[in-house]
């Protein structure tokens, strides 16, 4: 059932003063776009008649089929609290459509919904919650990032070594007063690195929660004279920046993951789709992992999970159950970073999960052993494979997978896959810093 009517939002708007209304949606690499429009064309975009050239986002469509229209989602109906108390400005996100009232298939939004679709049919609805790390840097005399932390703190940390933390209050805040329901923020590992944790929900409203929580992030660092980033793994030496996946399916009303009689508390249908993930993620990585940066995070030595296996106790392996059982049962997917499309991500990791229960499909054994610690020969004779070890890897075994491109669809596997090839090439062929330091004197 609906929250608002559009009754309802022309009703808020005018109670509330909102003056400016930002209609947004997400391309399909996860960055976030807008059209601003003004209090009296709000009635025309509730019709659904607003309009946008889809040729314009990378991406999306050829010139010659540009037309697109905006479909807002009544509930996502959202007053920024941090704009100004006069000529306030409100969100909608939007599904993109087609002139014809069939769903752009370029959508994320809408390849998301596709496979919740499948899902409900078969009985399941997903929830989901993600762990999203995040750095602060402080900005130059020109309001630019450095990579200068703003701190010298760790893991848990407290002021004033930890400098952030009035930035971080301040997030927590203010997502808060958006409708998040804030579980946990701290100080990461790395200096400069924070993390805040909010409660799981349904696929489709944490993928736009992912969304909204990067723009806060980033909007309230901007006030506090900070860059919040959220690339994988800008320094090196440190840890880098991961968005843990706590993935958990509904039947009837009841965690489809919980068997008491079970050894581990896992049903057989946790654990197939637990096989489903570790059958398909190599192929998946472009979409988890998608910038040519984020294979520098997944390097062992820095905690990042690049290790295919499973475990109820161990952080190790690529896929944890955590303690919490009953009710509370899910599955932590630990190689997904916070610069990824998380309509995308959420939209494979279910399917991978599916896949695995319509094939009755069962996992190796758990693995209870720090991996991080296995010589090579011992990671092979337990038939322990890792995650690609660079984009350009990933991208051919997204190339092989026909669930990622089932998913995806023709159009944005095609773009995505072209994209991603520029990407590589683009830094195989540069010269960075590095070569300079290391040949330009020797040679």
């Amino acid at each position: 059932m609906s929250k608002y009517s559009k009754e309802d939002i022309l009703k808020l708007v005018e109670e509330n003063g909102v003056k400016f209304i930002r209609l947004q949606f997400t391309d399909i690499f996860g960055v976030l776009k807008n059209i601003a429009i003004t209090n009296s064309q709000l009635e025309k975009a509730l019709n659904n008649q607003c309009m946008f050239d889809g040729s314009s986002i990378e991406g999306f469509v050829r010139i010659e089929e540009s037309d697109m229209y905006l479909r807002p989602d009544l509930d996502s109906f959202q007053i920024f609290p941090w704009r100004p108390q006069q000529g306030k400005v409100a969100r909608l996100i939007c599904d993109i459509y087609r002139p014809d009232g069939t769903p752009f298939e370029g959508d994320p939004r809408n390849i998301l919904k596709k496979v919740l679709k499948e899902a409900a049919d078969l009985g399941y609805t997903m929830n989901v919650g993600p762990e999203c790390e995040f750095f602060l840097f402080k900005t130059d005399e020109n309001g630019n990032p450095t990579l200068e932390t703003q701190d010298e703190a760790g893991y848990f940390d407290l002021g004033p070594t930890d400098m952030g933390e009035n930035a971080r209050r301040d997030m927590t805040l203010v997502l808060e007063e958006m409708g998040f329901d804030i579980e946990a923020s701290h100080h990461e590992v790395a200096e400069g690195q924070n993390e805040i944790d909010f409660k799981y929900d349904d696929a489709l409203v944490t993928a736009d929660n992912i969304m909204t929580f990067k723009l806060v992030v980033k909007t309230i660092a901007q006030r506090h004279g900070l860059h919040a980033t959220f690339m994988p793994k800008p320094v090196f030496g440190i840890n880098g920046s991961g968005m843990h996946v706590n993935m958990s399916l509904n039947k009837d009303g009841k965690n489809a993951f919980v068997d008491e009689n079970d050894e581990n508390g896992l049903s057989k249908t946790a654990y197939s789709f637990i096989a489903g993930i570790m059958k398909n993620i190599k192929g998946i990585a472009a979409i988890t992992n998608p910038l040519v940066n984020s294979y520098k995070r997944l390097v062992p030595g820095y905690e990042a999970p690049v290790y295919i296996a499973w475990s109820g106790k161990n952080r190790s392996p690529l896929i944890r159950v955590p303690a919490s059982r009953g009710a509370g049962t899910r599955v932590e997917l630990r190689c997904p970073d916070p610069s990824s499309n998380p309509y995308l991500v959420l939209a494979c990791l279910l399917s991978a999960g599916l896949d695995g229960i319509k094939n009755g499909l069962v996992p190796p054994t758990s693995i209870e052993q720090n991996i991080f610690e296995m010589t090579q020969t011992e990671r092979e004779e337990k038939g322990i494979e890792s995650l690609p070890g660079s984009l350009e890897e990933a991208i051919k075994y997204m190339k092989e997978n026909e669930l990622v491109k089932n998913v995806l669809g023709d159009h944005t596997f095609n773009q995505y896959i072209k994209a991603k090839e520029f990407e590589w090439d683009n830094y195989r062929t540069m010269v960075h810093q590095w070569e300079i330091d290391s040949y330009l004197k020797k040679y």
